[in-house]
């Protein structure tokens, strides 16, 4: 058999099991409710055909020597074998009418999506191979798309999907500031309608179009000849505005998405101390849920009103260096025993600490003091009072009321003098001046002496300690200090929810907050912020993904391995190792002279 059709064959089939997988596992027909442009084309039809359309693409885009002929005819053929799989579902159907008994997914739904709502399931099958063939097609037309517009398209085409899949949330935050019939013309029920949705498009396209065909040079070259006092005061100026964007984006998004940003900020918190323990020094930690837990247990500890509280008068801000110091003192501990594994062994030690906790926290002999199964309930929000609160209700106050004829606002007083972290859009400042310390105290480390060490003994430990570096202390060193940002996080994250249970608290933490880290980019510090919008901010916008999140995260564990093992983000060093320097390594016989 030809090699380039043993390929299309193979592509073809690969993209319709993974239609075909999609579909038994009840994603697609979970996600075809939500319209990405209203009453033409769900989030569930772009799950399915998308498929045909990125084979067709992929299968063309490796016939680079071939004719167009040949590419449209590989492209129709990985197509149509895309919805293979799919017809023998279908035969099956006819055949095993208890399928659902087995396979529960397998359900009308998903049929009738399948066949179109065809009543003859063979027809409907034999429909579906011929649109896939289409699409596939459709795959090798986008590879005669030169370029320079190909990229503009496939951006602004992502962009403009995205917002008609979030129409729902972007009608919640531009429902005060737009009229109905405005947002009437712009949205449906659910879904983008299709003149918006076109209008954006085009706009997004020619912008993106113009940015990379001239405007980031020009950007650029205007950056370059400003003088040392113009690049300063561009530099305050866009701290400024940044500044400003972050005080009043609560009262941009509301009180939803402002919980949102809470979940991502205390993932944020949480992995970029393990980015320290993982990313710099190379130590594989699954415990890490040990230190958020001891937070938040020191937390309700020392300032819940329950029988379990040790003194209620104890503020937040009094119990939150304790309760960081005692995160510390545990990753101090825990590291001891650890000191000479490495690799798996380090894995499976750190995770047998992990659950240690969770058994504890659970346990009947320390129910009296931590309250076993139960938890601890009535702990207080963080709250400023006295003479600070009432100096910042000063401030604050009139610049909410001024701020307020725009519908805008920000962190205030409850009239008391006091300002109170209660609810979403007022925890959001913590989390934010939370993530904000940590980032700047990530970003000294990775720029020290100590970051370098760490590096080093991630690269090869035996190398690194003959090279004279203590890394006994060095490891231990990024263990206490990774602890830190974890007990930071539980400390908020008890005072948050005014309540902790000891199922808050599983394995699953240290596995997502170890995903993240891993798809943004190992030892980045922006790849943290990216892996944490992408694996706990687009779950929780998308709710039909959420009985999926497992799945998906390892869906995307693999795919980054595979496709982009350095991260989303990566840093600079860690991007040079996985790709090389670019530099030809290829061995030079070297004449010996007489």
């Amino acid at each position: 058999m030809n090699e380039q059709l043993r390929k299309t064959i193979n592509m073809g089939l690969i993209a319709g099991a993974i239609a075909l997988s999609l579909g038994m596992i009840g994603l697609i027909v979970a996600v075809n409710q939500r319209f990405v442009i209203t009453d033409l084309f769900t989030l569930g039809q772009l799950l399915l055909f998308g498929m045909p359309l990125v084979a067709g693409f992929l299968v063309a885009s490796r016939l680079t020597e071939s004719s167009l002929g040949n590419k449209l005819l590989h492209g129709g053929i990985a197509g149509a074998l895309a919805g293979v799989p799919i017809f023998v579902l279908l035969l099956i159907t006819l055949i095993w009418e208890t399928i659902r008994d087995s396979f529960i997914n397998v359900e009308p739904d998903l049929i009738s999506l399948f066949t179109f709502d065809n009543e003859n399931i063979v027809v409907g099958g034999l429909i579906l191979i011929l649109v896939f063939a289409g699409i596939g097609l459709a795959g090798v037309g986008l590879t005669l798309v030169p370029n320079r517009f190909r990229r503009p398209i496939f951006t602004s085409l992502t962009w403009t999907i995205g917002s008609g899949v979030m129409s729902d949330i972007l009608i919640g935050v531009l429902r005060p500031r737009l009229s109905t019939d405005a947002l009437r013309s712009l949205f449906g029920s659910t879904g983008m309608k299709p003149v918006p949705f076109v209008v954006l498009f085009a706009l997004l396209t020619a912008v993106i179009f113009w940015w990379q065909q001239g405007g980031q040079t020009r950007y650029q070259t205007m950056r370059k000849n400003f003088t040392p006092s113009q690049q300063k005061n561009s530099r305050r100026i866009s701290l400024s505005l940044l500044i400003i964007f972050l005080l009043i984006l609560p009262s941009l998004l509301g009180v939803y998405l402002s919980e949102i940003f809470n979940e991502v900020g205390r993932f944020i918190l949480m992995g970029l101390g393990l980015n320290i323990a993982i990313g710099l020094a190379g130590l594989l930690d699954l415990g890490y849920v040990t230190n958020f837990a001891v937070g938040a247990y020191i937390m309700a500890l020392l300032t819940s009103n329950s029988d379990f509280g040790v003194d209620p008068s104890w503020s937040f801000w009094l119990a939150v260096p304790i309760c960081v110091i005692a995160a510390m003192f545990t990753g101090f501990v825990l590291a001891l025993p650890v000191l000479k594994m490495r690799g798996d062994y380090l894995a499976i030690a750190t995770l047998g600490f992990g659950e240690i906790i969770r058994v504890l926290a659970r346990s009947d002999a320390l129910k009296p003091f931590i309250g076993g199964a139960q938890g601890i309930l009535q702990i207080p929000n963080a709250q400023i009072s006295g003479f600070l609160g009432q100096a910042m209700s000063a401030v604050l106050d009139p610049i909410n009321n001024f701020l307020g004829r725009f519908e805008l606002g920000i962190l205030g007083s409850n009239g008391a003098g006091e300002i109170v972290f209660g609810n979403p859009p007022q925890l959001y400042y913590m989390f934010i001046l939370a993530s904000l310390l940590m980032l700047f105290i990530s970003r000294r480390l990775n720029n020290s002496r100590t970051g370098r060490r760490w590096m080093a003994i991630r690269e090869d430990e035996d190398v690194a300690a003959a090279m004279g570096i203590n890394t006994t202390n060095a490891k231990v060193l990024a263990f206490t200090l990774s602890a830190a940002s974890g007990g930071l996080a539980g400390a908020i994250f008890a005072a948050k929810l005014g309540s902790i249970f000891p199922t808050s608290f599983e394995l699953l933490i240290s596995v997502n907050v170890l995903s993240l880290i891993i798809v943004g980019g190992l030892g980045s510090i922006p790849g943290v912020i990216v892996g944490a919008f992408a694996l706990v901010g687009i779950p929780q916008l998308l709710t039909e993904f959420a009985q999926f999140r497992l799945l998906l995260y390892g869906i995307a564990l693999i795919v980054m391995m595979l496709v982009r093992p350095e991260g989303l983000w990566p840093s600079e060093v860690h991007q040079r190792e996985i790709q090389g320097d670019g530099e030809d390594d290829t061995a030079v016989p070297v004449t010996a002279k007489s």
